[in-house]
């Protein structure tokens, strides 16, 4: 049995793979497949792909195409999710910000320096006409972190994924101004180069088996009913989420790395470009 570690955010993006780890299908042909759950998020991730704590992660595809070009030792293998990730733009409940503009000159709330959550607010201030050269971020390491601060006013706004923070929103806890679509696929999969090299067909099989997987993810029998009660949501949110989500089986395309390194560098989130034989290893 082969060992093999993965990393991902607790979210129903990832459900395809806890289903297939329960399922025993890695095992199947001799795989343990061990997940970790990481609520911090693609800065997280990053960092454990670094110091060898995952050999994958399911993670960001802004976040560790930037990581890759500062010299993370991994490579995308896939893209994971198709579709873009919406981003809700989020204000405590009691805020005196009422609409998107009011944010202008305030601080974001992010996870953490090379998060998502901070890599998406350049991209909404970019959107605004903001100056981002003076956006001002406060971490908050998680959702809960981002609960705190936007109540104490640590913090003024905080972007995160729209329907995992909706719970918050129903509650009175946020108040959801506006949403920052991704302008590129949101996850993708990504491989420690060390991995790659040694382990070439463990990963291929590992892929091969969550493809599978998530092509046939939505006709999975009451799928809704059993996300909405996995992760805490209404059966209508979950079923205008996967509406809106489609997996992928497919490689990332160098003419997609390219429209993605090209906003990352305009935006100055990154100060250069990889090639794509840096970044993307298609197995």
């Amino acid at each position: 049995m082969k060992t093999i570690k993965i990393a991902g955010v607790p979210e129903h993006f990832n459900l395809p793979w806890h289903l297939s780890i329960e399922n025993g299908e890695y095992e199947s042909v001799g795989i343990d497949l061990q997940w970790t759950d990481v609520p911090e998020g693609t800065g997280k991730m990053c960092q454990m792909l670094r110091d060898r704590e995952t050999d994958i992660a399911v993670i960001l595809t802004e976040g560790i195409v930037k990581d890759i070009v500062a010299g993370n030792p991994s490579k995308i293998v896939q893209v994971y999710v198709e579709s873009p990730l919406i981003w809700g733009i989020h204000v405590g409940a009691s805020s005196k910000y009422q609409h998107l503009d009011d944010l202008d000159n305030t601080k974001v709330a992010i996870s953490r320096y090379g998060s998502g959550s901070q890599l998406m607010a350049y991209v909404n201030a970019n959107n605004q006409s903001w100056n981002t050269d003076t956006l001002a971020f406060e971490i908050v390491n998680t959702i809960d972190g981002a609960v705190e601060a936007l109540t104490n006013g640590a913090a003024d706004y905080f972007m995160w994924e729209r329907f995992m923070t909706k719970p918050l929103v129903d509650q009175g806890v946020f108040r959801r101004v506006a949403d920052c679509p991704t302008p590129w696929p949101c996850f993708v999969i990504a491989v420690r180069n060390e991995i790659l090299e040694a382990q070439p067909d463990i990963i291929s099989q590992i892929l091969d088996i969550i493809n599978i997987t998530t092509t046939d993810f939505k006709e999975i029998p009451s799928i809704d009913k059993t996300l909405a009660l996995e992760f805490h949501q209404k059966i209508e949110d979950i079923q205008e989420w996967l509406s809106l989500t489609e997996w992928s089986q497919n490689p990332l395309t160098e003419k997609m790395l390219n429209k993605i390194q090209n906003q990352l560098f305009d935006l100055k989130i990154i100060d250069k470009k990889g090639t794509f034989a840096e970044i993307v290893k298609a197995l």
